[in-house]
């Protein structure tokens, strides 16, 4: 059994054993999105009881039971804690019996180093959602937990929806998008809604997220020398089984410009369980890279480093040393990067 799965066992174990004395439960999902270096890891008490040990930033739980009826006391302590004295931060809530809550701690906790500071809290949304309300949908809800990014505007430019998030402010969340199932792309454009930041991509589709929810969290810094040198901006989904991973940024018209592949770029099957291939064509012969990252963006693997001849490459990709889950990779030629996103399914 590997490290997360006896992570999820032995919370459920404890949500489990608080809970039993409750007749009333609320489900509850905690993610970690506090990009300040001295909460990179923490323990999340739920009153006197360690709920989340060594809770590291970019983590998510997935939904569980937790009571409902009474109140409650969230403790935020330093990794390894042994108890709640002197807690770094301490919220009280009461859930409502039935309710869906998705709590984000977000913030910084030591301000020194960092501009601007956004105190640190925890966000409670209490309408989440642990499947699409619509089985041909997926439910998207976004949380803007990037302290210094500006108030944004979210643009989807594949498919034509348009502006889909407008005046997106810090610490706000924005109710469910139900989405097709579709691949979109995301452009991230000033408040005034006519510049791009930058831009993701969001293959639903090719994540097979049709009838499933998830959280789309922005997180890191803008600028992290200003911060820090903290962990950068991205785009994550957040499932509700507690899968984080990070969209890859739109790179295509930059690799259509510098003619690095043309239009033939994919990979299949996916998702896949035991393998896949990844598909491509070089105009210009030269040295090209593969690399496959985990969800956090660890590399996991150099699939390929070598130099190519022009024309179609089909790479084929093994998953049976790595467990489920949404993994990325990146295609290198010269200074030109194009991304994908795979999901391995077991």
């Amino acid at each position: 059994m590997n490290k997360y799965k006896l992570f999820l066992v032995a919370l459920l174990m404890q949500l489990a054993i608080i809970g039993s004395a409750y007749a009333n439960i609320a489900r509850v999902q905690v993610i970690h999105n506090s990009a300040d270096r001295a909460a990179a890891e923490v323990d999340i008490w739920l009153n006197n009881v360690l709920l989340l040990d060594n809770f590291k930033f970019r983590q998510a739980t997935p939904f569980v039971d937790a009571p409902a009826g009474v109140p409650i006391t969230i403790s935020i302590q330093p990794s390894n804690s042994k108890d709640t004295v002197g807690a770094l931060a301490k919220f009280t809530y009461t859930l409502e019996a039935g309710k869906k809550y998705i709590i984000i701690a977000n913030g910084i906790v030591i301000p020194t180093g960092y501009n601007p500071v956004k105190p640190f809290n925890l966000y409670v949304y209490d309408m989440g959602r642990e499947s699409a309300s619509n089985s041909n949908n997926t439910d998207v809800l976004a949380f803007h937990g990037s302290t210094d990014a500006p108030t944004v505007d979210v643009v989807e430019s594949l498919v034509g929806a348009g502006t889909i998030i407008d005046n997106f402010e810090y610490g706000k969340y924005a109710g469910y998008l139900e989405l097709p199932n579709e691949n979109f792309k995301l452009d991230i454009k000033d408040e005034t809604g006519k510049t791009t930041v930058i831009s993701y991509n969001a293959p639903l589709k090719d994540l097979n997220l049709k009838g499933k929810s998830l959280i789309l969290m922005a997180s890191g810094f803008l600028n992290p020398a200003a911060n820090n040198n903290g962990e950068g901006f991205g785009l994550f989904a957040v499932l509700s089984d507690g899968t984080v991973a990070a969209l890859p940024p739109s790179t295509m018209s930059n690799v259509i410009e510098n003619s690095f592949i043309n239009k033939l770029f994919s990979n299949y099957p996916n998702p896949f369980s035991d393998e896949t291939n990844i598909t491509f064509n070089v105009e210009n012969p030269g040295r090209v890279i593969v690399n496959i990252y985990d969800y956090r963006g660890k590399l996991v693997t150099t699939l390929l480093d070598d130099v190519l001849p022009t024309g179609e490459q089909n790479i084929k990709f093994s998953s049976s040393s790595l467990p489920s889950g949404i993994y990325s990779y990146k295609i290198i030629k010269d200074s030109n990067v194009i991304s994908g996103i795979m999901n391995v399914i077991k």
